[in-house]
Parts: structure tokens; sequence; C-alpha cells
């Protein structure tokens, strides 16, 4: 079968479509899904661009593609959840952001392939044409979009949702005000409209050829990342989500509330390690994104209901697919890009 992996040719590494083994029949509670499509999040390029590290700790195990979305072609005995034609999506192999090996081939290797992946134990791999899942990872699509859209959900949709909820209690909070950093992305565009229904006034930060796309998405200010200081001002807010990973708390603690919080998506920063001793006052935290059908579940809930849409920036087909990675670490995002695996006429 077709798969995307990351290949070294040359001093560079780039995804690639290259033949794999299938996966077996699926076993005890395990279905075996149909790939429509996966997408390219943060995590793709952390492994792209891993450098050094990531070749030492390569132990064959790491794949491209965090989200899947796809169609249950065949289950285990034991499945109870899913039927054979269920349409589904899962965040597949996700250690909580943190990856420590990355799949890497040597040019000559490509035309043989390397040894499927057993998701159970790796990271990614759902840039391929089949995966074999358990199914306490799989939740159903959204009936209302087709798969590639529902492709867009899982990575980015769980940071947003368990960040501004999980981490920073925004259903708890009154007429809250979020600030989220890096708005246009893919967990900055879940950010804004979920901030948005829980009655937040949003301030999105993003570069201003973006800013309609915001508005339309329910934040109320934007603001140009590179022209404005957001934080210089007196204002204030009770949430600040930054979805870079890039602010330092020591810079954000003036413009937070007695009670704000800043979360960021890098578990492992100092900040969010220092973070753990502040027990009073203005904090700072950091997501790990777990896999929560339940979540994953609420969220196509929320777009089936037309409150919640994929801010989707465009579909690339699969054999274009170093394109989408080209585009995605662009730094000119609206939203998500999507691998389609679907055949094209």
């Amino acid at each position: 079968m077709r798969a995307v992996r990351l290949v070294r040719a040359g001093g560079s590494v780039a995804p690639r479509v290259v033949e794999v083994p299938a996966p077996a029949a699926p076993e005890g509670t395990q279905v075996l899904v149909r790939v429509a499509a996966s997408s390219v999040n943060g995590t793709d390029l952390g492994l792209l661009r891993g450098g050094r590290l990531f070749r030492a700790l390569s132990g064959g195990r790491v794949a491209p593609g965090f989200d899947v979305a796809g169609e249950v072609v065949a289950c285990g005995p034991t499945v109870t959840g899913f039927d054979v034609g269920d349409r589904v999506m899962a965040l597949i192999g996700h250690a909580g952001g943190g990856m420590a090996e990355l799949v890497l081939l040597p040019q000559h290797r490509v035309a043989r392939g390397p040894r499927a992946l057993d998701l159970e134990q790796a990271a990614g791999g759902g840039m391929a044409e089949l995966v074999l899942l358990p199914q306490h990872r799989v939740a159903r699509a959204p009936r209302t979009i087709d798969l590639e859209q529902a492709a867009g959900i899982p990575l980015a949709g769980l940071t947003a949702l368990q960040a501004l909820h999980g981490r920073a209690g925004l259903h708890a909070r009154a007429a809250p005000r979020v600030l989220v950093v890096g708005a246009a992305g893919g967990i900055g565009g879940y950010a804004v409209q979920l901030a948005r229904l829980a009655g937040a006034s949003v301030t999105a930060v993003a570069d201003p050829a973006r800013a309609d796309f915001l508005r339309d998405l329910g934040a109320d200010v934007v603001v140009d990342r590179h022209g404005d200081d957001v934080l210089a001002g007196d204002r204030q807010w009770d949430v600040v989500l930054d979805a870079p990973g890039a602010l330092r708390f020591a810079a954000v603690r003036p413009s937070l509330t007695r009670d704000g919080v800043l979360v960021s998506t890098r578990p492992l920063s100092p900040d969010t390690v220092r973070g753990l001793r502040l027990r009073h006052g203005p904090r700072v935290t950091a997501v790990a994104t777990r896999r929560s059908p339940v979540d994953l579940a609420h969220l196509a809930h929320l777009v089936d209901t037309a409150r919640l849409r994929v801010p989707l920036d465009r579909v690339v087909a699969l054999e274009d697919v170093a394109s989408a990675f080209e585009h995605a670490g662009s730094g000119q995002l609206r939203g998500k890009v999507v691998v389609s695996l679907a055949e094209r006429p």
C-alpha cells in the first residue's frame, strides 16, 4: 500500500510516498480503516525539521500523519462500537505532543519500503491507505461534512478544546477575555471558535491578510503580529492561548488578570515546568493533547449542529505531499492543510 515516510536523500529530509506492507487483519478490538485523508500538523513539521536529535533517536516507529479520517473496512471479533462502513476519525499515536523518534529512510531503501508501522506502539503513520487502530481511539466522523474536512479535526481540534476547557477552565469563567496567539493556524482557528462559543471576547493575533478569515471565525479584534505588540498596553486577559508555544510567561504575566492563565502548547518548556510551583495569582500551564474519543465526539457534535467549522486552508493530493508540508510551514496558513488519499479521476 502507499504511505508517506520521511526520506533522506543527500543532505536533506523530505516526505515521500513509498510502498509499505498493508496491515494484518484486525484482531480483538481493532478496526481496520481505509484512510480518506490525513492532515499536516506542527508535530509533522517538527519531525521534518528534527535534525540530529531525531536522527540519533530514530527507531523506525514514527512517521507523518497524526490525524485520520476514513471508513471502517474490517473489525476484530470483539469490536462493539463500530461496524464495517462506519465513517470515523481518530488521533493516532500522539504522545502528548512530545516526539522521541523519527522514520528516516536512505534513498536506496525507498523502493522496497520500510516495515508496516504498528500503530499501538508507533507515533503517527496516518498518511497511509490503511491503518489498524484499537476502537478506543476512534470516534465517528461528523455526518454533515466530507472525510477530507473531518481529517482536519483531531489533533488541532482536540488541542484547542483541551487547552481552553481542560487547562484554562474557560467554561467556568464569567464573560472571559481570551487572547489567541497564532490564531490563523489549525489550533488557533479552532480556539477562536471555541472561545467564542464559551461566551468569550476574543482577540486574535495574526497576519493582517488573514483578519477577515479570523473575524469570520468569531474574533472580535485582530492584532497585527508584525506591527503591534499586543502585550504592550494595559489590557488584560483571563486566558492567553499560545498556539506556537513561543511566549515567555514573564512577558505575558502583566497582561493576565488576577486568576488569568497562559496556556502553551510546549509541555516541556522551562516556563511550564516552573509553573507547576505557582499556586496563586496568574499562572502558566501547558496542554499535552490526549487521544479522547469523547472529546472528538463533542467536536463532531458541534460541527453537525453548525456551531463549529473546520478551518480548512486547502486539500492536497497524496502525490503532492511535499507541497502540503511546504505550505503548512510557510507561515501563511488559513487553517488546516489536508492530505487526501482519495483516488482522483
